[in-house]
């Protein structure tokens, strides 16, 4: 039976045996001994980490057993810490103004949102240190705004910002004129420009250069840094400044996360463009102002930019569908673009062949001109001032000067007749006083062009002039006692072919035609058939002109003047004793003779005279030194002798005929002070013995700022005062002739006259008041938080502009500020002149360094106004003299005077 069932289990096993191998295969047996072996195998690794664990758990415990147990008090108070929240309580009170408070408010915890928390919460979830963050900065805001209201901003912004803005364009055009001098591969390459620009700089600062801030970024965090710190020591609690974490936390976010871009910003060329746009986004767009860009400017880029928009424009209107009337405006708007495109393809043409033609010379070249009858130039202020250089350059100033004193006499005695006339009314007797005055300037007039001892004298029949001269005697002047002869002078002017004839072909001729605007290339003349041109219309800007306005001296007749003190005495006048100079004067006439005569003239008169040449002439105050004022043995004898050789040497600079060819209307008030009469002092005794209210600069004005030329005779009008100035420095009134200049100064000054002197500066003022109140700075803060945080959202950085869109932006930038400018403006200082000025405040703001070196001018101006009563400018001075150009500059001027 053992043995059936032993057989059984190794029949049936062995069949298993069989039918397994026979099912998976030989190799079977190995797999099932793999699995067997790693099933074991598992059981006993988990079996031996199982107990490794039990193990170290047992006897941490039991280590742990050793130590007394925690009091369930101190734990418990632990946990209620944790769990405590604490009632965050903010004063939301910053400037003392709700306007302001609440939009402010909203800046605060979007920036602390965006900036802080993001990165603060994955550190951290304690409150405590984002509360004491917005503590501090609320503190620096309440200091910041209780200083802001204790200073009065009108003076920054009516005339510090002005003047800054004025001296950088200073600069700027100085580095223009420097660097024309050179070649033209340098001219071209901006890195030249801004050395350029830099240099000059030091010149006019000399102690502070910004180059190093401007062109270095680790220099200019460094000076971020710096300031920062000082004024977070102005703002912030002293607890907190000492602070050294918090205060360095606050200065890298001050200086890296907000002022540096916000410099970058300000000071990027594109983003000026486009603010200027946007400021005159109101003007309609002007298609003449819009040609005149194509056709002046010297960047290929623009005009490639423009070009590409034009193909676009042109491919869009030709894909287009249309029938009836709308082809014909299609047609007409192809047409237009066409003629862009052929402009745009002219200029880079020329532009890239070197060929660059003058229009100017073209104009002259071409032949064709328009007309402008001489009755017309007579009365145009801007025509005037070229046909007066004319007519000095062919030896006709004479009578040209002669026409137009007539011109003002006859305007004076109209207005004194009916002064006159009106005071016989109300029964005053002011008659034979006013007949007197007339009498005298028509007398002046004839001495000084028609009698024997005129030089140059008018020249006209004889009998005229007799005539005159027996009217003059024989009965009182009228208003048009010098008509005959002036109508005679005038048809010499107009028919001598020295004269008019032949400044029409003269390149003034031109020029005068460029500034009307009246001067087209041929290419936009349309057909060439038919006559010239003629100007028949009515002139704008003409001016009415006084006696004391015009200048009838000459140049080249002081060449043959000369004058030296002979003698000294001194005086005694009812008890006041005085020094007495006499002053021989030898005139060499044209025909070969020569006039002699002595004038007395006392030390008070030289300083008058002074006085009146170093503010009409602003550029001689630094050439001419007057012998200065002794209080006491001013009488002595070896002092006065001292003096005569002094004034002798005065005299002398004067007389210089360099000096006199550089300033040609300085030869009248020479004249007037050597004549042989009373000499009429400009000043009174008082005006004389106070000094100027802004000391005049040893220097030349062009190295100095421009509040420094501010007139001293105006009234307290300074912000009007600091507008005209930068209305000079825009359009570089200067390098006009002194005519001109003088009378658009006296157009200016009848202005301010007729608003009652100070209407426009009130409006001024009050301007900047509304833009300083309330209700404005909390306008500014919603446009700063709308555009920063739109909905509430931080906005995303924007996409750099592709350069053909900024070089499209420079062209539309350019269009806007020509296009806005005001006839009236043209008229008065001359449209060429007005392009070139326009054009240059533009290329200005086309350098990022530059613009940068402006933004921290402005931020310094703002910071010394703020706190006037700590050392900022010592502090700006030793951040910016760390620049090398300023130990150049002061290394140079030690080895100057050494020499």
């Amino acid at each position: 039976m053992f043995a059936e069932a032993s057989l059984s289990i190794w029949g049936w096993g062995g069949l298993g045996v069989i039918l397994f191998l026979i099912t998976f295969g030989p190799f079977a047996v190995f797999y099932l001994a793999f699995y067997i072996f790693c099933f074991f195998g598992g059981g006993f690794a988990v079996t031996l980490l199982f107990g490794k664990t039990n193990s170290e758990k047992h006897l941490e415990r039991c280590e742990q057993s050793y130590l007394p147990s925690t009091q369930a008090g101190l734990g418990k108070a632990l946990d209620e810490m944790k769990l405590e929240v604490k009632a965050i309580k903010i004063d939301r009170r910053l400037t003392g103004s709700s306007f302001i408070d609440e939009p402010l408010q909203q800046v605060i915890q979007f920036a602390l949102r965006d900036y802080i928390q993001y990165w603060y919460y994955t550190l951290s979830e304690d409150e405590s240190f984002l509360l004491e963050i917005r503590k501090t900065l609320q503190n620096a805001l309440v200091q910041f705004c209780t200083r802001s209201k204790e200073v009065d901003w009108q003076p920054y912004f009516t005339t510090r910002m002005v003047d800054d803005f004025a001296t950088h364009l200073r600069v700027f055009r100085k580095a223009q004129e420097r660097l024309s001098e050179r070649d033209e591969k340098q001219r071209e390459a901006p890195e030249e420009l801004v050395d350029s620009f830099f240099e000059t700089e030091v010149e006019m600062e000399r102690n502070i250069c910004r180059d190093v801030v401007c062109s270095s970024q680790r220099d200019e965090e460094g000076f971020l840094r710096d300031l920062c710190e000082v004024l977070l020591y102005l703002l912030l609690p002293p607890g907190d400044f000492h602070n050294k974490s918090m205060r360095y936390f606050l200065r890298e976010i001050l200086a890296r996360g907000v002022l540096l871009p916000f410099i970058n910003q300000l000071s990027d060329p594109d983003y000026i463009n486009q603010f200027v746009i946007w400021m005159i986004r109101d003007s309609s767009c002007n298609y003449e102002a819009f040609m005149t860009i194509l056709k002046l400017t010297d960047k290929p880029a623009e005009l490639e930019a423009v070009k590409d928009k034009v193909l676009e424009e042109l491919q869009y209107l030709r894909s287009l569908d249309t029938a009836g009337d709308d082809i014909n405006v299609i047609k007409n708007q192809i047409n237009s673009l066409l003629f862009v495109k052929k402009v745009c393809e002219t200029r880079i043409q020329r532009l890239h062949s070197g060929k660059e033609v003058d229009a100017l010379k073209l104009a002259a070249s071409f032949g064709k001109l328009c007309i402008i009858p001489l009755e017309h130039i007579l009365v145009h202020n801007i025509a005037l001032q070229f046909f007066m250089d004319y007519m000095q350059q062919v030896g006709g100033q004479a009578d040209l000067f002669f026409w137009l004193t007539v011109e003002g006499y006859r305007v004076t005695a109209q207005q004194q007749l009916e002064v006159m006339r009106s005071w016989q009314k109300d029964g005053r007797k002011q008659s034979s006083q006013t007949k007197g005055l007339l009498k005298a300037a028509a007398l002046g007039v004839y001495e000084q062009y028609l009698s024997d001892k005129a030089s140059p004298r008018v020249q006209v029949d004889e009998a005229s002039v007799t005539r005159l001269a027996e009217m003059l005697n024989s009965e009182d002047p009228t208003p048009d006692i010098f008509d005959d002869i002036q109508r005679k002078v005038y048809e010499m002017m107009l028919r001598d072919e020295r004269f008019y004839p032949s400044f029409k072909q003269h390149p003034l001729y031109v020029r005068m035609l460029a500034e009307l605007d009246m001067l087209k290339e041929p290419s936009f003349r349309g057909s060439d058939d038919g006559d010239v041109e003629s100007f028949n219309g009515s002139p704008t800007g003409s001016i009415n002109l006084s006696l004391d306005d015009l200048s009838c001296a000459t140049t080249d007749e002081f060449l043959q003047l000369h004058a030296f003190i002979s003698d000294t005495g001194v005086c005694n006048d009812h008890g006041k004793t005085y020094a007495l100079y006499a002053i021989t004067v030898h005139r060499k006439n044209t025909d070969g003779s020569e006039d002699t005569w002595k004038t007395y003239r006392r030390y008070s008169d030289f300083h008058d005279f002074h006085m009146r040449l170093t503010e009409q002439f602003e550029n001689l105050a630094s050439i001419l030194k007057l012998p200065g004022k002794k209080t006491f043995n001013n009488m002595d004898r070896d002092f006065l002798e001292k003096r005569k050789k002094d004034l002798n040497a005065y005299l002398q600079l004067l007389l210089n005929p360099e000096m006199l060819k550089a300033c040609p209307a300085l030869t009248q008030y020479i004249y007037d002070f050597l004549e042989n009469k009373a000499y009429s002092k400009g000043k009174g005794d008082f005006a004389r013995k106070v000094p100027p209210l802004i000391p005049k600069s040893d220097i030349d004005p062009e190295h100095c700022r421009v509040s420094a030329q501010l007139d001293d005779n105006v009234d307290d009008n300074i912000p009007l005062r600091v507008m005209l100035l930068l209305m000079d420095e825009v359009f570089d009134l200067k390098e006009r002739n002194q005519w001109l200049r003088r009378n658009i100064k006296n157009l200016l000054q009848q202005l301010i006259r007729a608003t009652y002197g100070d209407t426009i500066n009130r409006k001024i003022v009050d301007h900047v008041d509304f833009m300083t109140s309330p209700e404005q700075v909390a306008d500014y803060v919603k446009r700063f938080r709308d555009s920063f945080w739109p909905n509430g959202i931080l906005a995303e950085t924007a996409p750099r502009r592709d350069k053909s869109v900024r070089m499209r932006t420079r062209v539309a930038a350019k269009t806007s500020l020509l296009g806005i400018m005001p006839d009236e403006l043209k008229h008065i200082i001359g449209a060429d002149t007005t392009r070139k000025g326009i054009l240059r405040v533009f290329e200005m703001f086309q350098h990022q360094q530059m613009n940068r070196r402006l933004v921290y001018v402005f931020l310094e101006g703002f910071l010394e106004t703020m706190f006037p009563h700590y050392r900022f400018p010592e502090l700006f001075v030793k951040l910016h003299s760390r620049s090398p150009r300023t130990r150049r500059y002061a290394q140079k001027l030690k080895a100057s005077m050494k020499r």
